[in-house]
């Protein structure tokens, strides 16, 4: 690609940071006092960019007195994960706890589930393999669909297409590491009366890459309306360090390195956020097309992906469904 997409992110993109800082920071105080009654602020730091900004989001706001940071490593999680998320929580200068999954989740049979699968689908895998899914489809105009990438004991790598109920299995099973983490978010937050800390950006909320009671569940999201690009930004202007701010964003869910844009999205998240600001805009795919140097029908697949993933992730931010409407004064 010829365009330069640092530049063009830059000047899409570009906002007052300090003004939005002090915005997010007010409006978190606001919501704090009058709708959540809450002391502080509980932030799960996983080491990447969305929650680094947050924590810094929340220590501008209530100050790092009253945050409270929580890392929840398990089997799966890189090394630097740990690493990075206490330079995060050290930098902001808020009290955390070091807290290993992996015992509730081996307990609950998460990766007993997942690999049961992941031997189904490619009979020659073990647990002592290092594996991921990648996604694949979307924006080439096909229906997306999921592959399980594994790599044995000595580096040799199996490339195999899931079926449904095998890909269903493993993502069901890999939901347990965010709603275990969640538990205890909440735990730490009703100990202390403060409110759980939301991290997605634009894209994940947008697009529905989040697990419903995990990590999509929260009393507040302060950068919900933030591009990813625009948080990287953000960190920058918060003096947030290096190696967060220059970190290449993971889910950290499987025990091979993934980029989000393997496992869900269509594009690197530059050229995502670039494509969602487009849609949102209201401008035509041509648009897009033009700007990334695509073809129109490129643009217009990236665009039908996007429609496609709204439309089936919109149940991820439903409340409970009720069969009759009930009347909030009744309840009391």
């Amino acid at each position: 690609m010829s365009v330069n997409i640092d530049r063009l992110v830059e000047e899409l993109l570009s906002f007052d940071m300090e003004a939005e800082s002090d915005r997010i920071a007010e409006w978190t105080r606001e919501v704090l006092r009058t709708q959540l009654r809450k002391r502080g602020l509980v932030v799960a730091i996983s080491g990447g960019i969305d929650s680094a900004v947050c924590a810094a989001l929340a220590v501008r706001a209530v100050g790092p007195e009253r945050v409270f940071g929580l890392l929840m490593p398990e089997r799966d999680s890189s090394s630097e994960s740990v690493l990075k998320g206490r330079v995060v929580a050290e930098f902001c200068g808020v009290e955390y706890v070091v807290t290993d999954i992996a015992p509730t989740l081996e307990a609950i049979g998460c990766y007993r589930w997942r690999d049961e699968a992941m031997i189904n689908a490619l009979p020659a895998y073990t647990p002592a393999w290092k594996s991921k899914i990648a996604i694949e489809g979307g924006a080439d105009g096909r229906f997306n669909h999921f592959r399980l990438i594994a790599e044995d004991t000595v580096g040799r790598t199996e490339d195999v297409r899931l079926g449904l109920k095998d890909y269903l299995q493993i993502v069901a099973a890999t939901s347990f590491k965010q709603r275990v983490r969640k538990t205890l978010e909440y735990f730490h937050a009703d100990r202390l009366n403060y409110a759980v800390t939301g991290t997605p950006n634009r894209l994940e909320y947008d697009q529905g890459f989040f697990v419903k009671n995990g990590d999509g569940s929260a009393d507040l999201k302060p950068i919900a309306h933030l591009y990813k690009s625009q948080v990287y930004m953000l960190a920058r202007h918060l003096g947030l360090p290096d190696a967060i701010c220059t970190s290449t964003p993971s889910t950290d869910t499987y025990s091979l390195p993934q980029g989000q844009d393997e496992f869900y999205f269509a594009l690197p998240y530059k050229e995502m956020d670039i494509a969602l600001w487009h849609y949102d805009q209201g401008l035509p795919p041509t648009s897009l097309a033009e700007q990334l140097e695509w073809t129109s029908a490129r643009a217009d697949l990236i665009y039908r992906d996007i429609e496609m993933k709204r439309r089936t992730t919109a149940p991820l931010h439903w409340q409970a469904l009720v069969s009759r409407d009930i009347a909030r004064a009744t309840l009391y």
